[in-house]
């Protein structure tokens, strides 16, 4: 295969089938789940180390880059980039999104992981996260042994090529703002047994695993096998997988964690039991919130302010965010909400503003451009129905308007003006709000959050660091979807006429096609490349790595790696890192540098196609590597974000966060940029933080247009094109649109002295 091309791939196509054969499926069906199956295994890694002057020229680069930028180059630490949050086919979500009829393409087990991290994306660290819900003891034993496994090919512990954490996302879906927890990744700094829990720790059932139980959907997995026959074994293995999950039995509720069997299946309900549990363990652990605005599954008016007391937030542990990852970004705060509430605690929807349309305005509108010839009142009635009936259905509010297109939709629920947004954006999850949080000490509270900003990819085909170029959609980012009409009807259900008015959504009785429940069609054009941690660490081994993440020595980006130092100068001339906890007796000064990322050169470097096999190496990196040339990107400007924590937070909160606090110009050429500042009105009476969004210049981006609004001329939604998943969109269409990359600082939180 030639550099730069796209690995062929079996797309499945609907076959041809007879009577016989369809009975010969319904047997195998019925027979029980797995029957024919096999267990899917960890696979084997390439046992090839990466050349030593690949690893050095990633340090001396950096080296480089400061020297040009500074004058001098400071020794003792270096930048390495990775990826926390990477699933593999031992997730049961991914092994759904592995099936030939949602475009996907087969196992990606553990094994591909370590390849894809070593030899496609050049990556330092990674970590694997499936889904514990869906982890059986089986699968928990291989996925240790793998990353023990990846991590002896990368040779010495003090200086390997790669390393690679243990973990897994506990993953918990709540059906209204006050029951929501959300998604968190824990991983641990070990990889030695006894430095391991006996078993992952899941959530309650997700609705992940919901769609693949058997709550009346096993007519439609009889049928779809033959319309694929020729990849039958893929889904046979599926229902191996499922039904040895079924038989792993739950593990006793109250017992500590260290005292149960190993074969059990262990959850905690809420984060409070999770932080309790992995305590009971005394392990080396972290657990990372992410996905706090995504409102594929977060309830509209989710609140991450309820999460900020202890015992339900360990500060001990719980030290960074993601804010940034495949299914787009979490940093920015808006003051516009997703529902009101009328004095007696009743939801009512919120009115439209120029820059966010709530859903249950949608839904009305869509009701009034159905009403025809009926009076006035009468379509304001309906109007006025259709809004109250999607706020009573939550998640499932798109399902009042059963037949409503995604068209119909427009662009509602979404951040207009927020960099590659989350979808169905939930604005009290962002980071920036949760950092305006604070002040709490005197209602019992832990002061307020102090986290570090991270990004990953959240990938679910084994491929962390999708991010370094922004090619083939339906492998690098999350889209998927059915591969014709056909699949689309048997696995969504066949749509009912259009009606006039809504329904309301009942959640006992309704018969609803799984891939009805969630808003799929619309999500599927925020899914992005995903992005990177990066950490100042003093080496390239595993306890340097872990020690820059605890001390939050870290920052984030969308996928280049762009290069950032951020520091405050104290009154002595010290320096204090990103993430630092500060007092200060003047007002406080900073320094900021930062280089562009290297602009990627075609296809693949020489040392990974020495590596893998042609054939794997098409597979996995998809015809394109991390594969830098000599030029680095330009960085057009700074902005810095300023944050001040008050207790109180009945005021508006946009007197808090002041998003850019400050604007720094970079110049057009050279090889980064350097600036100092001052806050000339800090109080020191009150803890403030800054933090810094780095800018490079525009470059194509996988679904930046999201949902590729056409605007009228009061700046509404006039029409959508949205980038489906599924087969209305060309497989081949990545869906580019202009976006500028950029990193992200952790904060520095700053006291006045004495203030504490």
């Amino acid at each position: 295969m030639k550099p730069g091309t796209r690995s062929p791939v079996s797309w499945p196509k609907v076959s041809s089938f007879s009577p016989s054969l369809l009975v010969l499926a319904s047997l195998l069906t019925l027979w029980g789940p797995g029957c024919g199956g096999r267990h899917e295994g960890p696979g084997t890694p390439a046992a090839v180390r990466l050349p030593r002057g690949i690893v050095e020229a990633r340090a001396l680069e950096q080296t480089s880059a400061l020297t040009a930028l500074a004058g001098v180059a400071e020794g003792g630490k270096q930048i390495l980039f990775g990826d926390l949050h990477v699933h593999t086919t031992f997730s049961l979500d991914a092994f759904g999104l592995s099936l030939p009829i949602l475009q996907g393409e087969g196992a990606h087990p553990p094994a591909d992981a370590c390849d894809f991290a070593r030899y496609c994306s050049g990556l330092d660290f990674w970590s694997i996260n499936d889904h514990a819900e869906g982890i059986t003891p089986r699968h928990w034993r291989e996925t240790k042994e793998a990353i023990r496994q990846c991590s002896r090919l990368a040779g010495p512990g003090d200086d390997p090529d790669l390393v690679s954490f243990v973990g897994w996302e506990w993953s918990q879906v709540g059906a209204t703002p006050e029951t929501h927890w959300g998604h968190k990744n824990v991983i641990f700094r070990d990889l030695e047994e006894d430095a391991l829990p006996a078993r992952p720790i899941a959530a309650p059932p997700t609705l992940f695993r919901a769609l693949l139980d058997d709550n009346g959907s096993r007519w439609w997995r009889m049928v779809i096998p033959l319309l694929d026959l020729p990849h039958l074994q893929r889904y046979l293995d599926l229902g191996f997988y499922r039904g040895e999950l079924a038989r792993v039995p739950p593990c006793e509720q109250g017992v500590d964690s260290r005292l149960l069997p190993h074969d059990c299946h262990e959850v905690a309900r809420d984060p409070e039991e999770l932080f309790e549990k992995l305590a009971q363990w005394d392990l080396e652990s972290m657990v990372i919130p992410h996905g706090t605005t995504w409102g594929m599954y977060s309830p509209a008016g989710t609140d991450i302010a309820k999460q900020l007391s202890a015992p339900i937030h360990d500060p001990s542990r719980q030290r960074l965010i993601e804010i940034f990852s495949g299914h787009g970004n979490s940093e920015q705060y808006r003051d516009w909400r997703e529902f009101l509430l009328d004095k007696e605690g009743n939801k009512i929807c919120s009115p439209p503003s120029p820059d966010y349309e709530p859903c249950c305005w949608r839904a009305g509108e869509i009701v009034r451009s159905r009403c025809g010839e009926e009076t006035p009142q009468e379509c304001a009635r309906r109007v006025a129905e259709a809004r109250a009936n999607y706020l009573d259905a939550g998640q499932q509010g798109h399902l009042t308007l059963p037949a409503a297109s995604a068209a119909e939709w427009k662009d509602c629920g979404q951040c207009r003006d927020c960099f590659l947004p989350a979808f169905n954006y939930r604005p009290r999850g962002s980071a920036q709000y949760a950092l305006a949080l604070g002040g709490r000490e005197k209602q019992g509270g832990n002061g307020g959050f102090v986290f570090g900003f991270i990004a990953s990819s959240d990938n679910h085909g084994a491929r962390p660091g999708t991010g370094y170029k922004e090619y083939d959609r339906l492998q690098m980012t999350e889209a998927a979807g059915p591969v014709s009409p056909l699949i689309m009807r048997l696995v969504g259900g066949e749509l009912p006429p259009v009606s006039p008015v809504s329904r309301p959504f009942d959640r006992e009785g309704a018969a609803v096609a799984p891939m009805r429940l969630l808003e799929g069609e619309r999500a599927m054009s925020f899914f992005v490349t995903g992005g990177l941690v990066a950490v100042h660490a003093a080496g390239r081994d595993r306890l340097a790595i872990w020690d820059a993440l605890k001390t939050r020595e870290v920052y984030a980006t969308s996928g280049p790696r762009i290069l950032l130092w951020f520091d405050l100068i104290d009154d002595d001339g010290r320096l204090w890192p990103m993430g630092s906890e500060v007092e200060v007796a003047s007002r406080p000064r900073f320094r900021v540098r930062t280089a562009g990322a290297f602009e990627q050169m075609q296809g693949c470097p020489e040392h990974s196609s020495d590596a893998l096999a042609p054939g794997r190496l098409a597979r996995l990196c998809r015809g394109q590597c991390y594969n830098p040339g000599p030029k680095r990107r330009t960085i057009e400007r700074l902005e810095v974000v300023r944050i001040r924590r008050i207790a109180d937070l009945g005021g508006a909160l946009a007197d808090l966060i002041e998003d850019p606090w400050l604007v720094v110009d970079c110049p057009g050429a050279g090889v980064g940029c350097i600036a100092e500042f001052e806050d000339p009105s800090f109080d020191p009476a009150r803890e403030t933080i800054y933090y810094v969004r780095v800018l490079q210049e525009s470059e194509p981006t996988v679904n930046a247009g999201a949902l590729r609004c056409r605007y009228d001329t009061s700046g509404g939604c006039a029409a959508t094109e949205p980038c489906y998943g599924d087969y209305r969109t060309d497989r081949d269409d990545d869906c580019l649109a202009a976006a500028r990359p950029r990193a992200w600082s952790s904060p520095i939180y700053v006291h006045g002295k004495g203030s504490r």
